[in-house]
C-alpha cells in the first residue's frame, strides 16, 4: 500500500490499473479490503484508487471527530498527490457520506457519483441518541460491538449463508482501534443533510439499494433517487446492506457500466 501524510497521520491507499480513475470508499468498521474483488476486475479497464479512511484499516486517526468533510479532505489530498483531475467516486455506506461531502467541496473533480447502500440524509434525533449509546458501548468493549454490529447488516435469513464472509469482516473490524470507531460515529452523528448537493450536482448519480437494508431510508427512496438531474438505480429485492457480498456480480456490473458511460466523455 502507498501512503500520504495528513495532519501528521499516515493515510494508506492502493493504486492499480491504468486509464481513467475510479475511487472506492469503504464504510463504517470496514477497510479498503472490502473492494478487493471489485478492484481486481475494474483495474483491467480503469485506474483504481482504494483508500483506508481515517482511523480504519491501516490509516491512522487524524482528529477525535472524523467529520465527513474532514474525511473528504483526506480523500482530496490522496487524489491531489496522485495527480487525479477527474474521477468516478463510489462510496459504500459511510463512504457514501464522505463522497457526498467530497461532491460538495470539489464538484469539479467528479464525473460520476455512486451511493452504494448510502443516502444524503442526516441523523434523526433518535439516530443521534443511538450514536451516543453506541459510543459508550464501544468505549467499554469495541470487540463485542463489532461482533454484533456486522452480522446485523445482513438479512437475518442470510447470515448463515455468509457466515465465513461475516467472520472475515468481524476479524478485520476488531483490528480497528476504538478511537477510530468512535471518531467515525461522532462524525456521522453531526453530518449535514446533503440533499441539496444531490439536487445541484451536474454529474450522473448511481444508487445501489437493498430492499432488506436495515440502514436504508426506504420510506424516502423516491425522494432520494429523484433529486439528481440524472440518476440510475439498481434496486436489489432480497439484499441487505452488503451488496458487494450478497450480490457481487450485479453490483460490480452496475459500477463498471456506470463508470464506462460517465468516464468516456
Amino acid at each position: 500500500m502507498k501512503t500520504i501524510t495528513f495532519n501528521d497521520s499516515k493515510i494508506f491507499f492502493t493504486e492499480s490499473g491504468k486509464g481513467k480513475t475510479i475511487v472506492l470508499l469503504h464504510g463504517f468498521t470496514e477497510t479498503s479490503k472490502i473492494w478487493d474483488s471489485f478492484r481486481n476486475q475494474l483495474k483491467k479497464s480503469f485506474r483504481v484508487i482504494v483508500i483506508d479512511l481515517p482511523g480504519h484499516g491501516k490509516s491512522e486517526s487524524v482528529e477525535k471527530i472524523h467529520t465527513m468533510e474532514l474525511q473528504a479532505e483526506v480523500v482530496y489530498e490522496v487524489l491531489k498527490q496522485r495527480k487525479v483531475r477527474k474521477c468516478v467516486m463510489v462510496g459504500h455506506s459511510m463512504g457514501g457520506y464522505v463522497a457526498l461531502s467530497f461532491a460538495a467541496k470539489y464538484p469539479e473533480m467528479l464525473k460520476g457519483l455512486c451511493l452504494f447502500h448510502s443516502h444524503p440524509f442526516p441523523d434523526s434525533p433518535a439516530d443521534k441518541t443511538n450514536r451516543n449509546r453506541t459510543v459508550k458501548i464501544v468505549e467499554q468493549d469495541s470487540f463485542r460491538f463489532v461482533a454484533g454490529f456486522i452480522p446485523s447488516l445482513f438479512p437475518e435469513g442470510s447470515r448463515k449463508k455468509y457466515a465465513k464472509k461475516i467472520a472475515g469482516l468481524v476479524k478485520r473490524a476488531k483490528e480497528i482501534p476504538k478511537e477510530g470507531i468512535i471518531a467515525a460515529l461522532e462524525g456521522m452523528k453531526v453530518r449535514k443533510n446533503q440533499s441539496a448537493v444531490l439536487k445541484s450536482i451536474p454529474v450522473p448519480v448511481l444508487f445501489i439499494i437493498g430492499l432488506k437494508d436495515p440502514k436504508a431510508p426506504l420510506d424516502r427512496l423516491w425522494q432520494m433517487v429523484s433529486l439528481p438531474q440524472r440518476s440510475e438505480c439498481l434496486i436489489l429485492r432480497n439484499i441487505g446492506h452488503m451488496g458487494y457480498i450478497e450480490a457481487p456480480e450485479e453490483t460490480l456490473n452496475a459500477v463498471k457500466g456506470f463508470a464506462r458511460k460517465t468516464l468516456k466523455k
